[in-house]
């Protein structure tokens, strides 16, 4: 599976949610195949609250992390190794055109690519996340 698509099935399955219409419930999102591809097969039936996931799932976790802006953190939150080879290999995936090697740029660049991709592919992500 590829990194995004790892990051897409942690949140579009996540079922820690309080409020059931803060997501789709995690056994329609789940059975979407994912491929090496950056987007499923077949978007949720219902927008996913990208927000609401990542809040409750930050509230979980006893690591106070900076999710809104940080690809790093992001990736720590939903478990996925964050180093910067999987950054770089993120970065191949979402076609990163600029220069690998500057680690900061890159960085910014695949936080909001990611939350472009994930409000393309049925989640509902707030326009202060989509920059």
């Amino acid at each position: 599976m590829s990194i995004f698509g790892s990051i897409m099935s942690r949140i579009f399955a996540y079922t820690g949610l309080e409020h059931a219409s803060a997501a789709t419930p995690a056994a329609a999102p789940a059975t979407q195949p994912t491929t090496g591809a950056t987007a499923p097969a077949t978007p949720p039936a219902q927008p996913v609250d990208v927000d609401a996931v990542l809040a409750a799932m930050a509230a979980k976790n006893p690591e106070k992390l900076n999710w809104r802006t940080s690809i790093v953190d992001l990736m720590k939150l939903l478990g996925l190794d964050s180093s910067l080879t999987a950054r770089k290999e993120l970065a191949s995936e979402l076609h990163y055109t600029g220069d690998t090697n500057d680690s900061a740029s890159m960085n910014i660049w695949l936080h909001a690519q990611v939350m472009q991709k994930l409000a393309q592919n049925g989640g509902r992500v707030s326009p202060d996340l989509l920059k």
